[in-house]
């Protein structure tokens, strides 16, 4: 079994910045790429950030600039660093893994989600 869980959402204040973690743990033999998705309320869920084992990262246009992903591949732990938060911004965020587990099996695992509330 393989697990994901993430931390660190909340109240925040626009302009403010907050920083989200998510663990993976279990079974785990390798963890490929680790992503970011959110959802708003009455939205579907899209792409924030990705960053690929070796370090590369991508990031939703909307974000660019704003949010930081990065990795602890000892910890097996993903980060967004988020800065100049903006209501929009308001979301579950979801984290995201591919990962092989030490059975052989690939699959992508999901986080339950932590909410983020950017509002005065």
């Amino acid at each position: 079994q393989v697990q994901l869980v993430e931390s660190g959402g909340g109240l925040v204040q626009p302009g403010g910045s907050v920083r989200l973690s998510c663990a993976a743990s279990g079974s785990i033999f390798r963890i490929n790429d680790m992503a970011w998705y959110r959802q708003a309320p009455g939205k579907e869920r899209e792409l924030v950030a990705v960053i690929a084992r070796g370090g590369n990262t991508n990031y939703a246009d909307s974000v660019k600039g704003r949010f930081t992903i990065s990795r602890d591949n000892a910890k097996n732990t993903v980060y967004l660093q988020m800065t100049s938060l903006q209501p929009a911004d308001t979301a579950d965020y979801y984290c995201n893994a591919q990962i092989s587990s030490t059975t052989g099996s690939l699959s992508y695992y999901w986080g339950q989600g932590t909410q983020v509330t950017v509002s005065s």
